[in-house]
């Protein structure tokens, strides 16, 4: 059997064609009978990733290989199962929105991360830091095609999925973009086939996005497919229609596109930096009467940049913030940061600016729960405050759809506009004004891309 397979930066979906639908894509039930699954994983230890990984490795040459990459790794997890008393049938990590529940509840004793899609393209990995992410991804993968496999077998149908399509943006960073594409695409292919996918092809994001609405569509258009993802926006000028949509080959009909790393992640990260940093002392100043360094209050809700974890999390950071108290004109704002650093509580804090951004889809303002931090604390946020506070990544997502439109060298019929943050107003507001005259049209904001890469893999497999 085949999929399409949408390894999300914010959520993972996994599409098939089911014969108990009219051979129509069905998206399977992944957790709780939801299609989506948010892209997190929760470890009691970050050294149990890398065992789980080969315990849930099934090709015998695959686990062979693997068992003797990671030996010294290994043999670390087995260490700290004694010296926690883990038994080897206790559940050691959660994905999801069990992932989130673990976090919650004991955010300073496991390991937790979110979107690792976001790393996978980071320059400057080191090698043990490249296996430690094909083992992150490895183990989500493994989790997603188990509970796919379990969802249709639940209707009957009890074959293995043995291929996939899976998307990719159309880069993974804006830097040095052709090694971290290459860096990213290797880390996925070897965590697909060490999950148990015999063959594995991939597809830009917006191009299955685009084949998804295509089927709609009843005359020749050509078409902006505008993908804001979690963690990058990716914009492809596409011809589609009925003349188009059954010729094998569609290379020339993707007449433009363009991609960076700046996605709904980063309005999430900017709105928590711009607008709830303050309340933990961002902007205030010294006794002296000097402004406080922003770097590392940025640090700390930079939840997608390794090396700003990095420094948030090290040493000379817990030194500097003990300095800090002291020699602040506010120090108990900087005792409140320091409380947040001590707890783990950031990437809380970057998931409240999450669903402050999804809250200002429908209302104009909202409140902030941060009773995590502190009893009865709180912000409350405006539409416009947001709008504001997230200018500078929205006008990069307006310059992608300029790019995309330069090289096709024409001017789209329409606009299609898909992934999450596309439900954004404040988001839509800058495509109309980009777009002017021409129709916006919205996609299934989740599942058009593990849709359209279903329909891919349809063509490949079958």
């Amino acid at each position: 059997m085949f999929s399409g397979f949408d390894y999300g930066t914010s959520n993972c979906a996994m599409g098939i064609i089911s014969p108990n639908t009219s051979s129509q894509v069905q998206l399977l039930a992944l957790e709780q009978g939801k299609a989506f699954m948010p892209s997190t994983l929760y470890a009691l230890e970050r050294e149990l990733i890398c065992e789980q990984v080969g315990f849930n490795i099934h090709n015998s040459e695959l686990k062979q290989e693997f068992l003797t990459l990671r030996a010294n790794a290994l043999a670390q997890a087995r260490r700290i199962r004694q010296q926690e008393s883990l038994d080897s049938g206790d559940q050691s990590l959660f994905f999801g929105r069990a992932g989130f529940e673990e976090y919650y509840d004991f955010p300073e004793e496991g390991y937790f991360v979110k979107s690792p899609k976001s790393f996978l393209g980071a320059s400057g990995l080191r090698p043990e830091q490249v296996f430690f992410f094909e083992d992150i991804v490895t183990a989500m993968m493994q989790n997603v095609k188990q509970q796919a496999e379990k969802s249709a077998a639940a209707q009957g149908i009890n074959s293995a999925i043995e291929h996939t399509v899976i998307g990719r943006p159309v880069n993974f960073q804006g830097l040095n973009a052709e090694q971290s594409n290459k860096q990213a695409i290797d880390i996925l292919t070897i965590a697909a086939k060490r999950a148990g996918f015999k063959s594995v092809e991939f597809l830009f994001e917006p191009i299955a996005a685009g084949l998804n609405f295509e089927a709609e569509l009843s005359e020749d258009k050509t078409v902006l497919v505008v993908d804001i993802g979690g963690g990058t926006t990716d914009c492809a000028m596409v011809r589609m229609g009925p003349n188009h949509k059954n010729q094998e080959q569609r290379q020339q009909d993707f007449i433009g596109h363009s991609g960076e790393r700046v996605g709904g992640n980063d309005l999430d990260i900017t709105l928590a930096g711009q607008c709830l940093m303050p309340l933990f002392g961002m902007g205030t100043e010294l006794k002296n009467g000097k402004p406080i360094s922003t770097k590392t209050f940025l640090d700390a809700v930079a939840t997608n940049d390794i090396s700003a974890q990095s420094n948030f999390n090290s040493l000379q950071t817990e030194l500097y913030l003990d300095q800090l108290v002291r020699d602040c004109a506010e120090p108990e704002l900087i005792k409140r940061f320091v409380k947040l650093r001590d707890d783990k509580q950031n990437h809380h804090l970057v998931r409240s600016s999450e669903q402050c951004k999804i809250g200002l889809s429908n209302d104009q303002e909202h409140q902030v729960d941060l009773s995590y931090i502190e009893k009865d604390f709180s912000e409350q946020i405006s539409r416009e405050r947001f709008a504001e506070a997230v200018n500078r990544p929205v006008e990069k997502m307006a310059a992608l759809m300029d790019e995309a439109i330069k090289q096709a060298g024409c001017k789209p019929d329409l606009v299609y506009v898909t992934g999450g943050s596309g439900q954004s107003p404040v988001i839509r507001k800058a495509i109309k004004q980009k777009m002017g005259d021409v129709d916006v049209v919205d996609g299934d904001h989740f599942g058009s891309v593990a849709s359209g890469l279903t329909v891919w893999a349809e063509r490949l497999y079958c």
